[in-house]
């Protein structure tokens, strides 16, 4: 059984990821520091899957630490490394946390997966490195725009990180994942999206107005050059997003591939956020009141997917509708 370890894995994309791992016969090892996730996620893991996989809370920014993981859990073939801050908003206020946090982790994964004979990283990257593309839908090769953000800026620059270590000669190969607007959660409901404090991301926040928690929701904007005036994204299901990393660690290990790949994850559908609404709405009979406020900083006008090298060369597709996503984001929110 191939040993892979997960960094991030008790978050919302890396707990979904370890459960399709398990799933495909690997065995896990999660590593998280629950700065935004908590340890009880292990336990939903091990209710989903019937395997309950190893988890070690530390930080990756601490490089001891994560080096006794490695000494701890030998014949680690491949990391798939989540382990990031990851709120557009917050690294416009707090950037040396992102940055710190976001390369620091990737440094010291980088340095020591060659001291231990790891084959290859899945790197967790963002449509954000695209910036407001020229033309959409985005693909692979579309020009890397200034990042509007330092969050999108993070990743822009760990990208560059391992371009360098492969292309200086390191002894694995990468492929990098792209992802548009991951949403939605487990179909058992046992696991889904679970922000610490005030979520940042859009389905939350409309899953929490819609239960009362919330009185009613901001949507940033509404006089950007689109049809109705909101932002527009590809949103694609948290499980579809989390089998295109089993697919790529498969790659990785079992067939010659490129050194290193880049794969844009998406549906190639954009929805506007007041269509996105609408449309829970309509799947959940459920209404949500909200109200139109001025643009947030950091935000793109508007960008989907061009998802036609993945669905080609991964052989994977987006398969779970919008509507079937958002109805599991629902039943997760009444679960909570």
């Amino acid at each position: 059984m191939k040993r892979i370890l997960v960094t991030g894995g008790t978050g919302y994309i890396g707990s979904h990821t370890t459960v399709e791992l398990q799933n495909a016969g690997y065995e896990v090892i999660i590593v998280d520091n629950l700065s935004n996730s908590n340890a009880e996620i292990v336990g939903k893991i091990a209710k989903i899957t019937g395997i309950r996989p190893e988890f070690v809370q530390a930080d990756c920014i601490d490089s001891a630490a994560l080096k006794q993981v490695f000494e701890r859990y030998p014949g680690i073939e491949g990391v798939i490394h989540f382990a990031a801050s990851k709120a557009v908003g917050e690294s416009v206020e707090k950037p040396l946390l992102y940055y710190r946090n976001n390369i620091v982790s990737l440094l010291n994964i980088l340095e020591l997966m060659p001291d231990y004979g790891v084959k290859g990283l899945v790197f967790s990257s963002s449509c954000t490195i695209y910036g407001q593309p020229k033309k959409l839908p985005v693909d692979e090769n579309a020009e890397i725009q200034p990042a509007t953000s330092p969050y999108g800026n993070t990743k822009q620059i760990n990208e560059e990180i391992i371009r360098d270590a492969i292309y200086s000669g390191a002894p694995y190969k990468s492929i990098v994942l792209r992802y548009f607007n991951p949403i939605g959660a487990h179909p058992s409901a046992e696991i889904g999206e679970l922000p610490l404090g005030q979520p940042q991301n859009l389905v939350p926040i409309v899953t929490r107005t819609a239960a009362g928690v919330r009185k009613e929701m901001f949507v940033f904007g509404d006089d950007y050059n689109t049809p109705d005036g909101s932002c527009i994204r590809d949103y694609i299901n948290v499980v579809d997003l989390s089998k295109a990393h089993v697919i790529a660690m498969d790659r990785i290990l079992n067939s010659n591939s490129e050194k290193l790949e880049y794969f844009n994850l998406g549906t190639g559908r954009g929805l506007s956020v007041l269509e996105l609404i609408s449309l829970f709405e309509k799947s959940t009979g459920v209404k949500v009141p909200y109200k139109i406020v001025g643009r947030r900083e950091g935000d793109i006008e508007q960008i989907w997917a061009d998802p036609t090298r993945a669905n080609r060369v991964l052989g994977w597709k987006a398969e779970e509708s919008v509507e079937d996503t958002l109805r599991s984001a629902w039943e997760w929110q009444k679960r909570l």
